[in-house]
């Protein structure tokens, strides 16, 4: 939201970050060529790629916080970062299709497929039910994660945080800096919670359950579309205590507010899809 009387289109100066980026990701990329060869030179190549890269984040979005607080972007500026968080948040829908969409594919065509009559000639012990089909390579007898327990728990805390969320905004809204404050704090808290109890499922998983990335494509496919689901909490949690030490420096105001918006968005968009994983990864 945007309540600034500028009419005009608010153009940066010519910045050193993006060059900065490109050099910290020439390092990671090096650094997992060589981590990916073995050779003890990449785990340091990524950690420097890493290291340049936060300093370049800090710096970037330092820049962009003060040029807001200063009163450079008018309603022009507004509406592109709508659009461009728009965007953004559409080409994540995309790449959560995918992913779903190769669920589909596994479930419903290729493992009832490697079923058939056919393929029992080469597999004969392929067991075409789903989530406990062993693979054809012999891959060990693993159990599947059920819903109930630490997802259904996790999934609690996820919408719970939405929730938090919202009423964080509506603090916002009203001026209520002590409500927009204390429901942040719950929300950020809510979000890394999830992810500690993530981490012990996989865990538990591993150890336990021998369910690893070998345990045929239900492994794999459950690591990869929870493994990335987590990925986004975890960027989605980096962004609300950034929101929050913003709030408590008194940055924000109930009509010019845009980057709370946007991390509610994606936070937002973050809870959907673990909704849609919980039914069709857990439960299904």
């Amino acid at each position: 939201m945007m309540s600034s009387s500028q009419t005009g289109y608010f153009v940066p100066q010519p910045s050193k970050w993006p060059l900065v980026g490109a050099v910290a990701l020439f390092f990671i990329g090096l650094g997992a060529a060589f981590a990916v060869n073995q050779h003890s030179l990449g785990y340091w190549s990524i950690a420097v790629g890493a290291a340049i890269l936060l300093y370049m984040l800090f710096g970037w979005f330092g820049d962009v916080i003060g040029e807001s607080e200063g009163g450079r972007y008018g309603a022009n500026v507004d509406l592109s970062f709508r659009w461009g968080m728009g965007w953004f948040i559409f080409s994540e829908v995309m790449f959560f299709g995918a992913f779903f969409g190769a669920l589909f594919y596994l479930r419903a065509v290729s493992v009832p497929e490697l079923g058939d009559m056919i393929h029992k000639m080469l597999w004969p012990d392929f067991n075409p039910v789903w989530p406990t089909a062993v693979a054809p390579n012999g891959t060990e007898p693993y159990s599947a994660m059920g819903p109930i327990g630490l997802p259904l728990i996790n999934t609690i805390l996820l919408l719970t945080s939405g929730l938090t969320l919202t009423v964080a905004h509506w603090g916002l809204v009203n001026n209520n800096r002590g409500q927009l404050k204390l429901f942040l704090l719950l929300t950020v808290a809510l979000g890394f919670t999830f992810l500690g109890l993530q981490a012990y499922e996989y865990h538990h998983g591993w150890t336990e359950m021998n369910l690893t990335l070998a345990s045929g494509v239900y492994g794999a496919t459950f690591y990869l579309m929870t493994g990335f689901h987590g990925l986004h909490v975890m960027i989605g949690a980096i962004m609300l205590t950034v929101v929050l030490l913003r709030s408590v420096k008194g940055h924000f105001k109930p009509d010019h507010h845009f980057a709370f918006e946007a991390a509610a968005w994606y936070w937002h968009f973050v809870d959907v899809v673990w909704l849609i994983l919980f039914v069709f990864v857990y439960w299904l």
